[in-house]
């Protein structure tokens, strides 16, 4: 199903009950839409709709109520193609701006407040992905053990001394190490592995370094094994757990709330999801049963990823709540966020 499969009568009934159910949270029913504004026909013309609607999948009855809610699919209808995004008010910017301020924080810190702001103002819960920072490097040395195996020793600023076992060329000189070292100690030193490994590369690929061929080899050995090494986990951050309790009434939302408490304490399973809001800019939706991860609960996650210096991404930072959540509010709000932190960053 998809906007242009619905009649113009339907479009206009189908926002009014979505509009409805989200401010108010409740099953929707006809003689509720057909006293709002803008619908002109009978409360029997729209429970034909309604009923059209419903055997369409966009929505459906709850237990034995006489009301409609929108279904995930119905949701998703919504929010792709007939939501109307609003815009933040100045105080609700300088608020978020506000409890970003970097003076004398530490970057986790500055997303950790990011992520109070957003819960403040969604009364939702809000979450962030940090990304693992890779440290500076102080020394890197390539250390000879067999005529075709060198160790990598790399010692990082903060103290921390790894090891990797590579290959290289049978009967390579001790010199030729002594200059794979020296060219990759001048450009590392100071930075972290990740900030320069694609200027190596590029370096190496163009022939412009000094280095001879065998010390070449042993550099592209060096670099490949740090790259293809295993990424270090990211970490996620998750305030406002409370509000999420706030509007829960009945016994069947409390216990949707405690599965939703569940899959945050699932850490691994969220940064995978939010992961796959790195792959492109502007705001990702995950709504309800979309996700097999919040198949039970019936969750949404609105997300936006966040870019550093080099207009990278490397995290993401959103809203998680009930699929009742005001999108039309919470997308703009997710997206300047993110817009905030990467302006910091």
């Amino acid at each position: 199903m998809s906007i242009a499969g619905l009649s113009e009568r339907s479009k206009s009934i189908f926002r009014q009950i979505v509009e409805t159910y989200l401010e108010s949270g409740d099953p929707v029913g006809s003689r509720t839409i057909s006293r709002a504004d803008g619908i002109s026909v009978s409360a029997a013309t729209i429970r034909n709709v309604m009923s059209d609607l419903e055997e369409a999948g966009l929505l459906l009855a709850p237990h034995t109520s006489a009301g409609r809610v929108p279904t995930d699919l119905g949701l998703r209808l919504f929010v792709d193609g007939m939501m109307e995004v609003g815009n933040l008010t100045k105080s609700e910017r300088e608020a978020i701006k506000g409890q970003c301020v970097t003076s004398g924080k530490q970057f986790e810190d500055v997303l950790a407040d990011a992520t109070k702001a957003l819960s403040g103002l969604s009364q939702c819960a809000s979450l962030v992905m940090v990304p693992h920072q890779e440290a500076r490097i102080r020394h890197l040395e390539f250390v000879p053990i067999a005529a075709d195996k060198a160790l990598v020793v790399l010692v990082s600023e903060d103290g921390m001394v790894e090891n990797r076992l590579i290959d290289i060329p049978v009967g390579v000189p001790p010199a030729t190490l002594v200059q794979a070292t020296n060219f990759l100690n001048a450009r590392l030193a100071g930075r972290a592995m990740e900030d320069v490994l694609l200027g190596i590369e590029t370096e190496l690929a163009g022939h412009q370094s000094e280095l001879d061929t065998l010390a070449e080899k042993v550099v592209q050995s060096g670099l490949a094994v740090w790259a293809g090494g295993d990424a270090l986990p990211s970490t996620l951050i998750v305030s406002g757990h409370s509000n999420l309790l706030e509007n829960v009434q009945a016994a069947d939302d409390l216990e949707r709330m405690k599965k939703l408490f569940d899959e945050l304490e699932r850490k691994k399973d969220l940064i995978k999801l939010m992961e796959l809001a790195k792959d492109g800019r502007g705001v990702r939706l995950f709504i309800g049963s979309e996700n097999n991860l919040f198949s039970l609960s019936g969750s949404s996650l609105v997300v936006s990823p966040y870019m550093n210096g080099a207009k990278k991404i490397v995290g993401v930072i959103g809203v998680i709540g009930p699929t009742r959540l005001n999108y039309a509010r919470i997308v703009p709000m997710v997206d300047y966020t993110a817009q905030v932190v990467s302006r910091i960053l």
